[in-house]
């Protein structure tokens, strides 16, 4: 008997075999002029034949479509041509020392400094040419001698970048900042840290906020990513100061799982607030079999999810926590001007489950409270929500949401441009070829590029 295409091999998440370039796109409506720039994004898409034992081992593809004037002026894919991708290159060698250069540069991309940088957490980023085009590894003019996040930081006041090196061996956590010029600023091993799957963080203007929560290394997981839940580890956030000596203040939380911030600041009150979606262990086992393509595993990934909120009180030494929305969420999406501030708005993916059918786009107003979604129709999977100001702007939901659309009836895809404020569909830009589901992306203005 056959078996069953893996969940993250079918459907909307079905690879493609080729790299190509389209240029003078179709655009139905109306794309702001002042778009000029490129919105990119990356994700999982091993090469033909390949049947990676995990979702997040296959190669990386990036997905861009260059903006200018009204127009799009073309698409390309293109793999990271990494040494694991062209050479099949193993993360270890033969003398159990580390290949930091064998990446599958999956996940995210970002600009810093004027480049582009394909990031996935066991390894060092690789750099892409505007044009996508892999030109290597990159170890901040060698100032990094360990893996690096794939969720970065970078400071709206201040330009600089924050992100971490986790491992399953000590010292477990390394918290680094950068210039812009590329120069490593800061690096400190976090004591008293563990073993934990530290996917992402958070920042305030004056804090480095760490999830220590209870996904745990397992050598016993066989998947190729050896983390499972562990009932027997207690679940804590740290909270560090941004200057000064790396002391680590932990507070105690419920057990919970937690692979992206929403957003962290201080309130009126002095208390750290951090947002995201937070996964019990029922949604996060449910999540993991999809991942890995196990029986039983759920129709879509994130099954359970919920938004969260903790607020943690340094007077106290408390967490307090709550549920802050119903919808099955995730790839939360801020304003950046507002990283480690108050945010207003966020924005999200909807998930089947929590009473909806269909995937949407999901904008929150945590002031007035309240949400407002973007319906998208049956088969139709947007990615992650990305913000881009609008000229001028100065508050958090004046630009635009860009994100690609998936289409299974037609077996297409699509760039989607949202108002930000409204939620109204502004323009779509056909794109080439149906673009697999993905993961993380950034909108790069060409004044970043130089």
């Amino acid at each position: 008997m056959t078996e069953p295409a893996k969940p993250y091999l079918s459907g909307h998440y079905t690879p493609v075999t080729d790299e190509r370039t389209a240029t003078r796109l179709v655009v139905r409506g109306a794309l702001p002029p002042e778009l000029a720039g490129r919105y990119i994004r990356n994700g999982h898409n091993p090469k033909p034949g390949v049947v990676p034992t995990h979702w997040f081992r296959g190669s990386g593809m990036l997905h861009g479509i260059r903006l200018k004037d009204g127009r799009a002026d073309w698409y390309r894919n293109r793999w990271v041509h990494t040494t694991a991708f062209t050479e099949d290159a193993p993360l270890f060698r033969a003398d159990g020392s580390m290949d930091l250069a064998a990446s599958a540069a999956a996940t995210h991309i970002i600009e810093f400094g004027g480049r582009l940088l394909a990031l996935q957490e066991v390894n060092l980023p690789w750099q892409v040419t505007p044009e996508l085009e892999t030109i290597g590894p990159f170890d901040f003019n060698g100032g990094l001698r360990t893996p690096m996040t794939a969720h970065t930081k970078e400071d709206p006041i201040t330009g600089e970048l924050h992100f971490l090196c986790y491992s399953p061996f000590p010292p477990h956590v390394v918290y680094y900042t950068a210039a812009p010029d590329g120069t490593i600023t800061r690096a400190d091993v976090i004591e008293g840290a563990g073993p934990s799957l530290m996917h992402d963080f958070a920042i305030t203007a004056d804090h480095v906020v760490l999830f220590d929560l209870p996904v745990v290394f397992d050598p016993a997981e066989q998947s190729g990513i050896p983390y499972r839940w562990s009932d027997d580890y207690a679940p804590r956030l740290g909270v560090m100061p941004r200057t000064g000596p790396a002391r680590v203040r932990w507070f105690d939380v419920a057990p919970s799982a937690l692979l992206h911030s929403t957003n962290a600041y201080v309130d009126d009150a002095g208390r750290i607030v951090l947002d995201g979606p937070r996964y019990d262990r029922a949604s996060w086992e449910s999540t993991w079999k999809w991942w890995v393509g196990a029986p039983g595993h759920a129709t879509v990934p994130g099954t359970g999810m919920t938004a969260y909120r903790w607020t943690l009180d340094p007077a106290t030494g408390k967490a307090t926590e709550e549920i802050t929305d119903d919808l099955v969420t995730e790839f939360p999406a801020i304003d950046n001007r507002r990283v480690g501030l108050p945010n207003r708005h966020s924005y999200a993916l909807a998930f089947p489950g929590g009473g909806r059918t269909d995937w949407a786009v999901v904008k929150y107003d945590h002031h007035a409270g309240g949400r407002s979604v973007f319906e998208l129709g049956a088969d139709r999977l947007p990615g992650e929500p990305c913000f881009v100001p609008a000229a001028g702007s100065t508050q958090d939901d004046h630009g635009y949401l860009l994100t690609i659309v998936s289409d299974l009836a037609s077996d297409s895809s699509e760039l989607l441009v949202l108002d930000a404020s409204t939620l109204a569909r502004l323009a779509v830009v056909e794109l080439p070829h149906r673009v697999p589901a993905g993961i993380h992306g950034s909108w790069v203005p060409d004044s970043d590029l130089g």
